[in-house]
């Protein structure tokens, strides 16, 4: 998201998002990937503290395409090299912006209980 981007109002209506969303739309957010490697990507990036089991997992992924926040990508790697009944997803725009107003919304609830927590704020 551009610094003075206008935040669209249809972002803002999709906060808060799950947990288990949010890792999905953070797995995604360095490029295409097809679902089992979302699922590895969570495992990596929350330290295999997260590990959703498929139903969870691809009940997520249609959730979150329903909502616009993700898309089937229309590119494919080399079927040589791929199994063709994968399917590959990405973020949109959408997906994108709901995804760093997230990714801040966190960090300042963080922050402030963070100041709670460690006496910042008696």
């Amino acid at each position: 998201m551009a610094m003075n981007a206008p935040i669209s109002t249809h972002a803002l209506e999709l906060l808060p998002l799950s947990n288990r969303h949010y890792l999905v739309l953070v797995a995604l957010a360095s490029g295409t990937r097809h679902g089992y490697a979302v699922k590895k990507e969570i495992r990596r990036i929350s330290d295999g503290a997260s590990d959703p089991g498929a139903g969870s997992l691809y009940r997520s992924i249609r959730q979150l395409t329903e909502a616009r926040l993700i898309e089937e990508a229309p590119e494919r790697p080399d079927p040589a090299l791929d199994d063709e009944r994968r399917v590959y997803f990405r973020l949109t725009d959408l997906g994108r912006e709901v995804l760093e107003l997230e990714t801040s919304r966190l960090r300042r609830f963080v922050d402030a209980t963070s100041r709670v927590v460690g006496g910042g704020d008696r």
